[in-house]
């Protein structure tokens, strides 16, 4: 199987600006092959933004898995294999392609039917070789009616290495259940980052999801969400922040295919000096989904004359009683509110940081779960210069 998919990897070309999806992110100069997938000794246990209270501590680098600890009665696990796995992400993608052909450490976690957690479950990931490449793979099944929150943090030790970060997410929340989901990169400057997280939502079931960049020096992050059955709710809050010469994708997708679902997308981004970032938004409705309501926004503050957005929303409706809307803002800081605030005695890096923490505020208050909304708030503040 391993060698069947390095295969399909292999005849699939590297993603060009001439590819629609593709057209703002050019990756002349990253050859995957270049890095290696060995070389740790240890699994590299480094610090990360969060500092979490949790029921389940899981930490990942090169050289494996270690599971520090794990609630009773709750599968939290190195994953090997499980018959859901690769059924939401395939292999039609080039870096989902080489994920399945090259994965070796990953997670299976599954929450039994009715349980709900108190406490989270965390895993961090840590990219700790210089060159290396870490393929990570990660498998959460919320059965029917249970609840929990799940954390997974991306960081590179030591902060300033090259490496190559390719992860594969696949998230199922079955009827009734409800999932918080947390996924936040701050990956060194020198990392380059792609990823595929896709969820599939059922009857009545609600996700709840996190998403942070404020690493890595290239790459693209893929959301994606499938509400599969009537009454489904899926929330998407997220948050970036890139300086010096960074330049962050997403690409989200909120596909309904049953009637009376409902999902809603918020993303928002600050970009300092040449920085740029990328946004590719798409509501996507079938036929028999009727009664689906919809919404997607991006909002991108520019806080430099060399720092650039490009925001794309778009709408494929084949139902005829729905209600979808979207809205995508690309803006410089407005020198009036700046002046107001520094005629008053603030610095322009204390103005700055008082617009920015005012333009993320709709943000942070869509995040239910304390100690990720100070973190996201903290490292936001820390990005900008006094």
């Amino acid at each position: 199987m391993r060698a069947d998919l390095l295969e399909r990897y292999q005849a699939l070309p590297l993603p060009t600006t001439t590819d629609e999806h593709w057209r703002f992110t050019d990756l002349r100069g990253f050859d995957p092959e270049a890095f290696t997938a060995n070389g740790a000794t240890s699994v590299e246990r480094a610090s990360g933004m969060l500092d979490i209270d949790a029921a389940a501590i899981a930490h990942v680098s090169e050289a494996g898995i270690e599971i520090e600890r794990a609630p009773e009665g709750v599968v939290f696990e190195p994953l090997e294999d499980d018959e859901l796995l690769g059924t939401l992400v395939g292999t039609d993608e080039k870096f989902a392609a080489h994920n399945a052909a090259e994965w070796k450490h990953g997670l299976l976690v599954r929450v039994p039917k009715g349980v709900e957690l108190e406490k989270p479950l965390y895993v961090r990931i840590v990219n700790s070789v210089d060159g290396g490449a870490l393929f990570w793979r990660l498998l959460v099944v919320a059965e029917e009616g249970s609840r929990l929150s799940f954390i997974e943090e991306y960081v590179s030790e030591p902060p300033d290495l090259a490496g190559y970060s390719n992860a594969v997410t696949e998230l199922f929340i079955q009827q009734g259940a409800k999932l918080e989901y947390v996924s936040i990169q701050s990956l060194s400057p020198e990392t380059w980052h792609f990823a595929s997280h896709r969820a599939k939502v059922e009857r009545d079931a609600e996700l709840d999801w996190v998403a942070g960049g404020f690493g890595s020096k290239k790459g693209k992050v893929r959301i994606e969400n499938d509400l599969t059955g009537p009454g489904a709710t899926s929330r998407v809050t997220g948050a970036y922040f890139a300086d010096g010469d960074q330049h962050l994708d997403y690409d989200t997708l909120q596909r309904h295919l049953a009637p009376s679902t409902t999902s809603d997308f918020a993303f928002k981004g600050a970009l300092r000096d040449h920085a740029t970032a990328v946004w590719r938004g798409m509501i996507r409705v079938a036929e028999d989904a009727q009664k689906t309501n919809a919404y997607q926004e991006n909002r991108n503050l520019l806080l430099s004359d060399q720092a650039h957005a490009d925001s794309i929303p778009g709408l494929e409706i084949e139902a005829n009683d729905v209600r979808c809307t979207h809205g995508a803002t690309v803006s410089q800081v407005d020198r009036d509110e700046l002046f107001y605030c520094m005629a008053r005695g603030l610095s322009r890096g204390e103005a700055e940081r008082l617009i920015v923490r005012g333009f993320y505020q709709e943000i942070f208050d869509r995040i239910e779960f304390e100690p990720v909304r100070e973190a996201l708030q903290t490292a936001l503040e820390a990005r900008i210069p006094e």
